[in-house]
């Protein structure tokens, strides 16, 4: 039974980070080793057109991001897929594949397919936004140990699911390609049930925080009791503070770890739910009815949302940059030399590994270097602000597009100059892309998560570890709708990527990015930090807190 008293992280700490940190990464290895080479299978055991395939990649990999055990059956019907010749189309030789003469998949065939991405989309979707969350409530934030706890959590966090996915692009990708595709999806389905195991294996140490009620029903209850009070005049309307005086301001909650948030005067039309009418207050200090008084603390979280939203929605296409390494430059490392010396042929569904190595390389030298300098000069504790950090990645996100813009067009030139087939190129050439790829993800991902666990109420976690994936989602979905856009009305996107323009496909991203970088210093200017004061004006420490300053600088 899951504990729901005060225990916090203690004695059992190792035992309990070890249950999660292996759950978290068997999963990640387990999903990522069946998706990262998804594109090179669906092309050469499927035989689904290239375009076509990035396509299936993307839309899988944004359900996934938008939705356990049920997730383990979905990786057992794909490795069937590859076990059982009936579930697939027969195999093709290279000169038919060249001519497009192999043999499609049966509407069986692609149904079996499907349903199989469809069950993986339930598990990881019910495994991706919990995980953060759920481990943060570990820790308690009112002891020195539990702080300290919690700021490791995060760094392990993000250590372990990165070498997970780097097993995943280099082993399992390896066994997938040069060994067996049964036993290259066989692997990632045994390591999910190993999750699971080791989930249920820790449940007796985890704390379970309770539940307080649906996080959606309060948010509309604050805006059906403006909408009813919207004709009251607001007390003390150019003054917060006696304002908040005069208003209802019981939560009726019992989680002391919450902040309690200063009322603003900030979309202060809604600050009339908590105006308070004859009979809506019962003699113990709640509200009668919920859907006409909401409390001061209820509407400034709904109005922390309600900031969040547009910055959320700038991560969509910065992410739109990053997600194109799962799918095109795959396709492009297909028609180079993938050798490493002589003997070794790297995946291709390996190379984007790049971008996580140089991830994985660039946190530390960030953490340990470069935060430092930033300290100094501009007295914030974390170097620069959460939002300054996002920026920072949108940039060289547009940077990489650019690279990538130039390297595609060398490629296809050398690969036209040499029959119009392959290049010799070495697949390498892509690594600089990929690199500024990894780096704007190290700065854009970990402060997209970072600062939606840090600006989310504390009761909405949940909805805020979800945010993230959502926005990876969104990024997979409006790239299927720009491929499908860009393929309807130019020849860009070409089933042969010698015979398309790719490089111009990029550019149309890099510019949709330098665009979106605009837009988000204009949030990132209007956006004002959770709890803190009317009065305040300045940042302090970057992580959001009540000193942080009512409006941010990028």
């Amino acid at each position: 039974m899951l504990s729901s008293g005060p225990r916090w992280l203690g004695g059992d700490d190792l035992k309990l980070f070890c249950l999660r940190a292996g759950n978290e990464s068997f999963e990640r290895v387990a999903s990522y080793g069946l998706t990262a080479n998804l594109t090179v299978y669906l092309v050469k055991r499927f035989h689904v057109q290239q375009v076509a395939a990035a396509n299936i990649v993307n839309i899988f990999s944004g359900t996934t991001n938008f939705a356990p055990l049920v997730g383990a059956f979905g990786m057992v019907i794909l490795t069937l897929t590859a076990v059982i010749p009936q579930l697939r189309p027969p195999s093709c030789s290279t000169a038919a594949e060249q001519v497009g003469g192999c043999i499609g998949p049966s509407h069986v065939q692609l149904a079996v397919l499907f349903l199989s991405l469809a069950l993986l989309i339930v598990g990881s979707g019910g495994v991706r936004p919990c995980s953060l969350p759920f481990g943060v409530d570990q820790f308690s934030r009112d002891t020195e140990q539990g702080r300290r706890g919690l700021n490791s959590f995060f760094n392990w966090y993000y250590c372990t699911s990165t070498v997970a996915v780097v097993v995943a692009m280099t082993a399992v990708v390896y066994v997938q390609d040069s060994i067996s595709w049964p036993l290259g999806f066989s692997i990632p389905t045994g390591l999910m049930l190993l999750s699971i195991a080791l989930f249920f294996a820790g449940v007796r140490y985890y704390v379970y925080v309770p539940p307080e009620g649906s996080v959606f029903s309060g948010i509309a209850q604050v805006f059906v009791a403006a909408v009813r009070k919207r004709n009251l005049p607001l007390p003390a309307p150019d003054d917060a503070a006696a304002q908040e005086k005069l208003l209802f301001n019981n939560t009726g909650r019992k989680n002391a770890r919450a902040m309690n948030l200063p009322l603003t005067l900030q979309f202060r039309c809604l600050n009339r739910a908590a105006i308070i009418c004859e009979g809506e207050v019962k003699e113990d200090g709640g509200a009668a009815n919920t859907w006409r008084l909401c409390s001061v603390q209820q509407i400034e979280e709904v109005k922390c949302l309600i900031r969040i939203v547009p910055v959320w929605a700038s991560g969509i296409i910065c992410f739109l940059a990053l997600t194109q390494q799962w799918t095109f430059a795959v396709l492009q490392s297909l028609t180079m030399d993938r050798h490493l010396g002589r003997s070794f042929q790297i995946p291709p569904g390996s190379i984007p590994i790049i971008a996580l190595v140089a991830l994985a390389l660039f946190i530390p030298v960030y953490d340990r270097l470069l935060v430092p300098v930033a300290r100094r000069i501009t007295g914030i504790d974390s170097g620069i602000t959460l939002l300054q950090r996002q920026g920072t990645g949108m940039v060289i996100g547009v940077a990489s597009m650019a690279v990538a813009g130039i390297v595609e067009k060398k490629r296809r030139d050398s690969a036209l100059a040499h029959g119009g087939v392959f290049s010799p190129l070495s697949a390498m050439l892509l690594a600089p892309q990929l690199c500024l790829v990894g780096v704007a993800e190290a700065f854009n991902a970990v402060g997209q998560i970072e600062f939606y666990n840090r600006q989310f109420p504390e009761h909405m976690q949940t909805l805020a570890g979800s945010l993230f994936y959502c926005t990876l989602a969104g990024a997979n979905y409006l790239s299927a709708v720009l491929i499908a856009v860009v393929q309807k009305r130019t020849s860009w996107l070409d089933n042969n990527l010698n015979q398309g323009r790719v490089d111009y496909y990029y550019y149309i991203i890099g510019v949709l990015g330098a665009i979106n970088f605009l837009y988000f210093l204009v949030c990132a200017h209007y956006y004002r930090y959770k709890g803190t004061p009317e009065a305040a004006a300045s940042d302090k420490d970057g992580h959001g807190g009540a000193a942080e300053g009512s409006n941010s600088t990028v």
